[in-house]
């Protein structure tokens, strides 16, 4: 798909409030009454916000803006949001307004198919950003903005949306697992009785960092397979290879059985690093196996792949050692007979395959 277009364009002489007064509005609502146009702050970012009672995605993002409005709140960063509505009914724009913590748009449906109209709103949630000079940034997506970065996305300018992508590409690709795994206030991983491991600890080991949650099928069946490798190189190879799970659990709960059947470590739950990895690394499916080598940068996105068909074997998991691992089986495989017969069997087996027979009369597999 296409880079969405973040230029920002001016509005020549008109600013938030004056789109509003020309449309006949004079105050705005929140929580404790009415607030005046002509006293309304426009020295900040403002916000539009198009949502609907109705619409299931609406009620879904609501909380998650909520949320960063406060945060952004209390670090005093200048942002304002304004409620417009689509609800059918003032009963509908009531109960969803009591939902948030910022200003609305009083309830006119006539009103706001205007804004609607006017801000080319073709679907909701729809946020429309405001700069601090009243003109409005061009912005495709900045629902998947938030919902990506959550409070870093401010002030969700197109120069903002470029810092972020190149902080992920350095992430990825720098070489210190401390910045992919590590957080502001804190630097360390957890166990599955508790404890706190320094992030500093795993510096210079192969690490796996494996997407997954407990209401996944395949993800149960995959850790079978992951636990098999692990318990093996762990008693081969000391400890020198960790895994980190990276949980797509839907609550706390949930991860907290996730991890008592693991033994190997885990981000916390609350922490929003989980939802940062899933998007440096473009998890789009689970279970998934990222495998970070020594030197803190990534060796493959497929070991999910790579444990599944080699196992343990496959340490540590470089390029060279997967092509050696092939070309071991591929000796093993030219070193037995094109075919065989098999007293089980009424026809001449022909290898079809490395390590199975397939009749090449009735095309039966047998067993090597």
């Amino acid at each position: 798909m296409a880079e969405p277009d973040h230029q920002t364009t001016s509005m020549p002489g008109e600013d938030f409030t004056t789109i509003l007064a020309s449309e006949g509005v004079q105050f705005l609502l929140s929580g404790e009454g009415k607030v005046p146009l002509t006293s309304f702050y426009n020295e900040k970012t403002i916000c539009l916000f198009f949502s609907a009672n109705w619409c299931g995605p609406c009620k879904t993002f609501t909380p998650k803006l909520v949320q960063l409005y406060n945060m952004l709140r209390t670090q005093d960063k200048e942002l304002e949001i304004v409620f417009i509505s689509l609800d059918h009914d003032e009963d509908g724009f009531n109960a969803h307004f009591k939902t948030m913590s910022w200003l609305a748009v009083p309830f006119n449906v006539n009103l706001h198919k205007k804004l609607r109209e006017r801000f080319h709103v073709v679907r909701i949630p729809s946020l429309i950003p405001f700069n601090s000079n009243g003109q409005s940034v061009e912005e495709d997506d900045l629902i998947g903005l938030i919902e990506d970065y959550g409070e870093d996305a401010f002030p969700f300018t197109r120069k903002r949306r470029e810092e972020l992508k190149a902080i992920d590409d350095w992430k990825r690709q720098g070489g210190k697992i401390d910045q992919l795994l590590a957080r502001q206030r804190r630097n360390y991983v957890v166990s599955r009785d508790g404890g706190k491991i320094l992030v500093s600890e795993l510096v210079g080991k192969t690490i796996g960092l494996y997407f997954s949650a407990h209401w996944c099928p395949p993800c149960r069946a995959f850790t079978a397979q992951l636990l098999e490798a692990y318990k093996q190189l762990m008693s081969s190879r000391g400890g020198c290879f960790e895994v980190i799970l990276v949980s797509t659990d839907r609550d706390q709960k949930e991860f907290d059985v996730n991890v008592s059947g693991m033994p190997w470590l885990a981000l916390p739950f609350e922490d929003r690093t989980r939802q940062d990895l899933c998007r440096i690394f473009n998890i789009k499916a689970i279970p998934a196996l990222v495998l970070i080598g020594p030197d803190g940068k990534p060796i493959s996105t497929n070991g999910k792949n790579i444990i599944t068909l080699y196992g343990a074997k496959a340490f540590p998991f470089t390029q060279s050692s997967i092509e050696e691992i092939e070309a071991t089986l591929k000796k093993e495989g030219d070193s037995l007979p094109r075919q065989i017969q098999d007293i089980k069997h009424e026809h001449v087996l022909k290898l079809d395959m490395a390590r199975a027979y397939v009749c090449d009369y009735c095309k039966t597999p047998g067993r090597f």
